[in-house]
């Protein structure tokens, strides 16, 4: 109006033509009008996130605007006092706006001072405005997490990671598990969570190792946008995974099967890996590539825990990356060694290209594992024929040759391509025994020796570089050189071994009562079908109550039923808050075909809710399932259900308590109990399952066991080294007897450079079978065994005569005081200070509960030394120390005598039988832990607990 109405009357009036025009205001329209094209333009391209590129041109175009303005007003009002250039009016318009104003440049009359006031007066009105909504699109911007570019796509690698919620301890693992990986640290992660980030989270994003590759989005999964954002279609695989602090864990499978559908839809050929809680929502997502049933897992590997001891700590410490570092610089002997084959994981190479194994092509598949840990120290436990290209055998057996295109998979301390091997000279033909056969013994075995050429070299362990051309360690003998004496027992150790497959099982409650088949009820849809030891006829549902079966109540039993329940093998109880379907995966791998009819132990289920029809209708065709309504906080219900005579006893996590207002407060309840039942009976092998495994710590806590505190410290050390394992030193961890279902979330995280790994993890807890795949067990090392002398000549026995690959040892070692008889003065002023200041004969009369073995007496002295040391010097108060540690002691027997006492007395006025209780109750310290694929050179020690991958007995071995 300002400029067009004078413009137009000065066409008509001829003195109005000499009129001045302020047409420099036009620019206000050109801002509007270009305001206006690109929102025109963003509609045509369909354009919707473009809110900050908008506000940013406004802001732009309005200081423009405002500049412009200003100059051009100064320069014309000044034309009626001291004229001003352009230049001029644009200096003095910057350094007003400025606030500098060095008063060279001025306005010298009223108009121009009076523009000048105005201009600066609609700055401070407009431009806070639009820098305020430009900061409120900037932070929401920021807590989103913007965009993902396409160019970056095109020269970068990325993953997604689908959460509901983001918990510090998930993403550390996951960050942690993905970068150990050398080739995958040029990759970037995408978070793409629907909450905002928290704190912690943003502080740990904001860690230089994390900053630069970790990119956090808020948005959901369901959102196609904010999948675009996250450029899911271009992304190397999407993890989505699920929160298990949801009180509804139902609930919270849903919303993890809506994203796996929404990602599935939207990138198609996009890698795909799920983590499922409840077993029967994993049909749902059986597209996905990768899947991780936490409940299959869960419940398979906490029922192995009661067969083989530390199974949960096994397979753990395997899926986990490690450099085997841990413990290194540790004075503990068994520190070290548990440290460092922590590091082993499972690796894969194809035949042909294996410098390892490719000289066994043509050899069966027990001479290549046993030849390859004597030269290299790696374990072969299966592989992935040619022509079967996806089933993975778990030891095939010797009947299986090895064949170029064969996939190998072996245990070791790092994989065939990042050590360095040097030849020193081409092998020579291997030299042929002149007898083609012997037979052992025991006449039992065959050994074909045209497959048991002594390798020319041996190496215990997997070292960064070794010479090929070594010779073989003299304890490494060939099998014939075993000694032939009646202590080797083979026909003992492997009775089962001959039994007939198809063969009735003749058990307690009846003869020819058992057979061998599929159940005939699964509990949900996608349970894999195992072959199991099963009844002929269903159990009645009344026999399954436990007080009812005991009381003799139930007709469908008589007396000698009752007196076999409890005569035949020791229980394995399972508390836990419902009938859940996973609780089927804990009974599978305890009734397996494959298991002896000897090991079958009867299974008690301590349920706070009566169990569900289904459920029952389902295991009612298992052997020996019992259950009983009660809890573990009651300790009737406990004695009821024969935890006093029991050989475990597995203490599930509750789901009603698995979110608490402030976290790791959730395992508080299941805590207090499992230390209550510790205190009562303490020699019960008890299992654990925690919600958070930071809470490892409080398992058969002590406040003053010097062990412990040694221990805490320790994994202080090792956290500060920045180590992913710190916690395996703890002993209930090491020992078997904790487990967190959230240190297998790093399973999932490894197949994504190791895709084999589910499956082979599956196969080892017996959640699904392969025709001609092997199991899992574990045999005892006894007083006969000991000949065989060293882990590595066991070996060597174990896959020449049956068949079998041993990875690892379960050992268990004392620490008892000094015996009696050891002088003072051979000890350290650091020895343990019950032992000091004490004549022998006080020390037996002072402490009667605890009688020492005195072959392990070293090793308690080492070990008090090193706690000793850790905890630092002794103060000047040690006297007094000692012998409050000692009244400690004595306060300590008393109590376990009257807690003892107390036991008894209720199991008495419960009508229980207390014969045996006290053998049960005598718990001698000591601490256990796992070797994975320990050196040959290792010595088998007397109660030595081997595992074992045992071919398939449905197996027919041609050449014998």
């Amino acid at each position: 109006m300002i400029n067009t109405v004078p413009f137009v009357i000065g066409i008509f009036d001829h003195p109005l033509q000499n009129l001045f025009i302020p047409v420099f205001l036009n620019c206000w329209l050109a801002k509007r009008a270009l305001e206006s094209m690109v929102n025109d333009f963003h509609r045509a391209i369909h354009r919707t996130q473009s809110a900050m590129f908008n506000q940013l041109l406004i802001l732009i175009s309005t200081i423009i605007c405002l500049i412009f303005t200003f100059i051009c007003g100064v320069e014309h009002l000044q034309r009626a006092g001291k004229k001003l250039s352009v230049f001029d009016s644009f200096y003095f318009c910057i350094v007003t706006f400025s606030t500098v104003g060095f008063g060279d440049v001025l306005p010298d009359i009223w108009p121009s001072k009076l523009l000048v006031v105005i201009m600066i007066c609609v700055a401070l009105i407009v431009l806070p405005i639009q820098f305020e909504e430009l900061a409120y699109l900037w932070m929401e911007r920021q807590k989103s997490g913007g965009d993902y570019s396409k160019q970056r796509t095109e020269t970068e690698r990325h993953v997604v990671l689908c959460v509901s919620s983001v918990k510090i301890d998930l993403l550390m693992d996951f960050l942690n598990e993905f970068y150990a990986h050398p080739r995958l640290q040029e990759y970037y992660v995408i978070i793409l969570c629907p909450a905002e980030q928290d704190a912690a989270v943003r502080r740990v994003l904001r860690i230089p190792m994390w900053s630069h590759r970790v990119i956090y989005l808020q948005g959901s999964a369901l959102k196609d946008q904010d999948l675009v954002r996250a450029k899911l279609d271009n992304a190397e695989a999407c993890f989505i995974l699920t929160c298990r602090c949801e009180e509804d864990r139902n609930a919270a499978d849903y919303q993890t099967i809506l994203r796996a559908w929404a990602v599935k839809d939207f990138a198609p050929s996009c890698t795909l890996f799920v983590q499922i809680l409840k077993a029967e929502n994993k049909f749902h997502v059986k597209f996905a590539d990768h899947i991780v049933c936490e409940e299959e897992f869960k419940y398979a590997m906490l029922a192995l825990n009661c067969i083989c001891p530390a199974t949960s700590t096994f397979i753990t410490l395997l899926v986990h990356t490690s450099q085997g570092l841990e413990g290194q610089h540790s004075p503990e002997d068994w520190h070290r060694i548990y440290g460092k084959c922590s590091g082993n994981e499972v690796y894969s190479i194809v035949l042909k290209e294996s410098i390892f194994f490719s000289e066994y092509e043509g050899n069966s598949f027990t001479y290549a594992s046993f030849n390859a840990y004597n030269k290299y120290g790696i374990c072969l436990i299966g592989v992935c024929p040619d022509d079967t290209k996806k089933n993975i055998l778990l030891n095939p057996g010797p009947e299986h040759i090895m064949k170029p295109l064969d996939v190998c998979f072996y245990i070791s301390l790092t994989k065939e391509e990042n050590s360095c091997f040097k030849r020193g000279c081409k092998n020579s033909p291997k030299t042929q025994p002149p007898t083609s056969s012997a037979i052992t013994s025991m006449g039992t075995v065959a050994i074909d020796l045209q497959e048991l050429s002594i390798p020319s070299s041996l190496g215990p362990s997997l070292s960064a570089e070794t010479n090929i051309s070594e010779t073989r360690k003299p304890n490494m003998v060939p099998v014939l050189e075993l000694p032939d004496s009646p202590s080797f027992q083979t026909a003992d150790m492997f009775s089962d071994q001959s039994k007939n497959p198809y063969q009735p099982y003749t058990g307690d409650e009846g003869s020819n009562d058992y057979v061998k088949g599929y159940p005939p009820d699964l509990p949900y849809i996608g349970s894999s079908p195992i072959l199991c030891h099963l009844r002929k006829k269903k159990t009645p549902k009344c026999c399954m109550q436990l007080e009812k079966f005991l009381s003799k109540t139930c007709n469908h039993k008589d007396e000698e039923d009752v007196k076999a329940y409890s005569l035949k093998n020791k229980l394995i109880i399972v508390s836990a808050e419902t009938t859940r379907n996973g609780l089927y995966n804990f009974i599978l791998p305890l009734r397996a075909s494959y298991r002896s009819e000897n090991e079958l132990c009867p299974i008690v289920l301590l349920l706070e809710h009566e169990p569900e029809a289904e459920f029952l209708e389902t295991v009612c065709w298992f052997p020996m399932i019992y259950y009983l309504h009660g809890s573990i906080d009651s300790l009737d219900d406990l004695l009821r259900c024969g935890v006093s005579f029991a050989a475990s006893m597995v203490v599930v996590d509750k789901e009603s308590t698995m979110s608490a207002e402030e976290d790791y407060m959730a395992d508080a309840k299941t805590i207090i109990n499992v230390q209550t039942l510790f205190r009562l009976l303490s020699g019960l092998n008890i299992i654990t399952e925690l919600t958070h495994p930071a809470n490892m710590r409080f398992m058969q806590f002590s406040a003053k066991d010097c062990h412990s505190l040694a221990f805490s410290k320790l994994e202080k050390k090792e956290r500060e080294k920045g180590s992913n394992l710190s916690f395996i030193f703890r002993l209930p961890f090491a020992a078997g007897r904790v487990f967190s279902i959230g240190m297998l979330d790093t399973l999932l995280y490894q197949c994504f450079v190791k895709d084999y790994m589910i499956t082979i993890t599956r196969l080892l807890l017996g959640l699904e079978s392969t025709p001609k795949s092997g199991f899992l067990c574990s045999m005892s090392i006894t007083e006969e065994e000991l000949c065989i002398e060293t882990y590595g000549r066991l070996y060597e026995m174990l896959s020449s005569t049956v068949g079998d690959i041993p990875i690892g040892i379960y050992r268990t070692e004392s620490q008892m005081l000094e015996p009696p008889e050891t002088p003072l003065s051979q000890m350290s002023d650091k020895v343990s200070v019950f032992e000091e200041g004490k004549d022998p004969e006080e020390q037996d009369e002072a402490i009667p509960c605890e009688l020492p073995d005195i072959q392990t007496h070293s090793l308690r002295r080492r070990s008090m030394q090193w706690a000793s040391n850790l905890l630092g010097p002794w103060h000047a108060e040690r006297d007094a120390d000692r012998l409050s540690q000692q009244r400690g002691v004595l306060l300590s027997c008393s109590e376990r005598l009257e807690l003892t006492e107390l036991v008894k007395k209720r199991m008495k006025n419960l009508g229980l039988s207390t014969h045996g209780f006290d053998r049960m109750n005598n718990n001698q310290s000591s601490h256990s832990y796992a070797l994975i694929n320990p050196s040959p050179d290792t010595k088998l020690e007397l109660n030595d607990i081997v595992y074992i991958i045992r071919k398939d007995p449905l197996i027919k071995d041609e050449r014998y």
